[in-house]
């Protein structure tokens, strides 16, 4: 399974210096080269930390950037959607590959629903991780904390439910 990174995700697994949890994952790592420009390349400009790590990850081959290619529906998606050219790269490159968008905005995952293409958020990531045996809750738990922290939103019902989710799991 391959999956297929927008900003959010991306930077605040970044700010909580947690990208290794994604290595994890055994799964392909897929950065559009808009996500990349976007969070790298103007976030190194800015001398954001995050950025700096994702590039590191990046060099350490932990990620793969793709470039998806404009066409016909990446225009109407643009046009008709309010969707930001790269996270209409992200949905249709997931596509593509037959993988998932990994992007947190409601919006855009509400879109992709609409557009056949998986979703899953980086909460979602976590708690697979915890579930498949690769990353103990409590780690999971001050990913989560830390990335809040740090300016991720998350409902508070969505953080009661990963942190009830998480102790389920640590109960197992």
């Amino acid at each position: 399974m391959t999956l297929v990174f927008d900003a959010t995700p991306l930077i605040y697994l970044g700010k909580a210096d947690r990208l290794d949890v994604l290595a994890r994952a055994e799964r392909r790592l897929v950065i559009p080269g808009r996500v990349y420009k976007e969070v790298v390349g103007d976030g190194m400009e800015e001398g954001y930390p995050d950025a700096k790590r994702i590039n590191e990850r990046y060099r350490d081959s932990l990620f793969e950037q793709r470039t998806f290619e404009r066409d016909e529906r990446f225009d109407r998606l643009l046009r008709e959607t309010n969707l930001t050219p790269a996270d209409t790269a992200v949905m249709l490159l997931a596509e593509e590959v037959d993988g998932t968008a990994v992007m947190d905005e409601k919006h855009g995952r509400d879109i992709a629903e609409i557009e056949n293409i998986e979703t899953r958020g980086t909460a979602y990531l976590l708690l697979s991780l915890v579930k498949g045996g690769d990353l103990p809750a409590d780690e999971a738990r001050e990913t989560i904390d830390t990335m809040v922290t740090a300016g991720w939103h998350c409902s508070t019902n969505l953080y009661s439910s990963i942190v009830r989710k998480l102790d389920e799991l640590q109960s197992e």
